[in-house]
């Protein structure tokens, strides 16, 4: 197979086969764009490997390309990059690697193409494509790469077992492929991958993260945890998930399969967000149904607790896993500590009350807390289905128009804290927050309109309940409060 005709339609695989030439290297482009290529993908990474020094061929190429081509060198890694229009170059010498058993940085030295293409990861990331003038656009595929996309199939070029011995990492790399190209994994690359499952725990946790990031934003992420939860790598790197797994049945009672429901959220959310962290909030929504399971011979089986339970996990879980914890995870926190509320409007009815304690909660998050909700409604009953998602949009239609007239998204109530140590002549003190508190709850309750007449009538009624006397106007506490934060 040859692919001239499409390397000639970017001048850039000439200047490359043109230095290479030059400097009398064998040079081609390995590895993902030939895959990508292939199966009709777009990429824009280019890796570039010589049978001699990536150095010095990139930095003929970046001469070639002009004087402004910025080039980056990496003299400890052997390896240099231009950034060149749409594409990323990668230089590399062909290299042969070992591996020690304890780790998955190899010896390196150089070598021939065949020892470059003997240490890639899969047979579909093998094949090359020579940039030489004599051979430009051949493709060279010592595994029969080719054969393995028609049949879409994911294996690995050498004895599987050695393959993931010596860098595991290719473990969740193998998954990561099969779910983003929705091949299957060759019998015998998955039973390595079982087999030598526990030999991920040399690989970093960021890596191993980045790696389930990938798998969770491709469009059906169910298969990628499937295959690791079949694989026994789940058990190893996200616990708390695998635990989900399984039915109890006590007096003909049974609950469903926590496990796959959660994958069928995660499916669910992914047909409406493409962010991250609403589909991580999908990933955890039950993440802590396993420890408040109980059994009740009346009605079954609960989970009393789990969302806020689970809500407590967040932070340990990003932790453990690498992740942010930042906005980011405080938007996952507040998405599983709320996710059944909206469930529980669209069943029992709504009140105005109830809507403002959603919005106010909610803040910023509300629309992808009712994404979730949606996401999370996995019944096999289509009748049940319907019904849910037409009182979730009487619900989304409610929400809309209490927060346009009481504006309480993110709201803070008018009267502050300072306002009340002002009124009422007190130090910062939980008598302060009591005040604080029932201002806010009077608000969300819809008693007292946020505004600050009325929130200042109801503290001093609150005030003079718990003892306080006031004496001043609301303009004199306005006028001290001003002049405390100009000082």
């Amino acid at each position: 197979m040859n692919f001239k005709e499409h390397l000639i339609q970017f001048p850039i695989f000439k200047t490359l086969g043109k230095a290479a030439d030059e400097l009398g290297v064998q040079t081609y482009v390995i590895g993902g764009y030939p895959r990508d290529l292939i199966l009709k993908r777009p990429n824009t990474d280019i890796d570039v490997v010589c049978i001699g020094s990536g150095i010095e061929l990139a930095t003929k190429v970046a001469k070639a390309l002009g004087p402004d081509t910025p080039l980056n060198v990496f003299k400890n890694f052997g390896t240099a990059q231009i950034p060149f229009g749409d594409f990323d170059l990668e230089f590399v010498g062909a290299r042969k690697e070992s591996y020690r058993s304890d780790s998955r940085k190899p010896t390196v030295e150089n070598g021939t193409l065949e020892d470059d293409q003997n240490r890639r990861d899969f047979t579909i990331n093998a094949m090359g494509i020579s940039l030489n003038k004599e051979t430009f656009g051949e493709l060279i595929d010592p595994f029969d790469g080719l054969a393995d996309i028609e049949r879409k199939i994911l294996k690995t070029p050498l004895e599987p077992g050695i393959t993931f011995s010596d860098d595991p990492l290719r473990m969740m790399r193998a998954i990561r492929f099969a779910t983003q190209l929705n091949f299957d994994i060759e019998t015998e690359t998955f039973d390595a991958i079982s087999a030598m499952k526990d030999r991920i725990s040399i690989v970093s946790q960021e890596r191993i993260t980045d790696e389930l990031n990938k798998i969770i934003m491709t469009p059906v992420p169910s298969y990628g945890f499937k295959l690791l939860y079949n694989t026994g790598l789940l058990k190893i790197i996200f616990p708390e998930m695998e635990a989900l797994q399984g039915v109890d049945v006590i007096d003909g009672k049974r609950h469903k399969d926590n496990f796959y429901h959660t994958l069928q959220v995660l499916d669910n959310i992914c047909n409406t967000s493409d962010n991250l962290w609403v589909r991580w909030a999908a990933i955890l929504h039950d993440i802590a149904k396993p420890p408040t399971k109980r059994f009740n011979k009346k009605v079954g089986w609960t989970f009393h607790g789990h969302e806020d339970l689970g809500a407590r996990w967040v932070k340990g879980i990003f932790k453990r896993m690498r992740l942010p914890l930042d906005g980011k995870m405080r938007s996952v926190r507040n998405l599983v500590r709320l996710h059944l509320r909206p469930i529980a409007l669209a069943k029992e009815g709504v009140t105005d009350s109830a809507l403002r304690r959603i919005l106010f909660d909610a803040g910023e998050d509300l629309e992808d807390l009712m994404k979730l909700c949606r996401a999370d409604i996995t019944s096999k009953d289509a009748t049940r289905v319907k019904r849910y998602l037409k009182n979730f949009d009487r619900v989304e239609e409610m929400l809309i128009e209490l927060e346009e007239k009481d504006k309480l998204r993110n709201f803070q109530p008018v009267i502050t804290g300072e306002i009340i140590m002002a009124a009422f002549d007190l130090p910062p003190s939980k008598e302060v927050g009591v005040l604080k508190v029932a201002v806010r709850e009077a608000v969300l309750e819809g008693v007292v309109p946020n505004e600050l007449e009325a929130g200042f009538q109801f503290i001093t009624e609150e005030g003079k309940k718990m003892g306080f006397q006031l004496d001043k106007s609301l303009e004199e506490v306005l006028a001290f409060v001003a002049k405390v934060q100009e000082d």
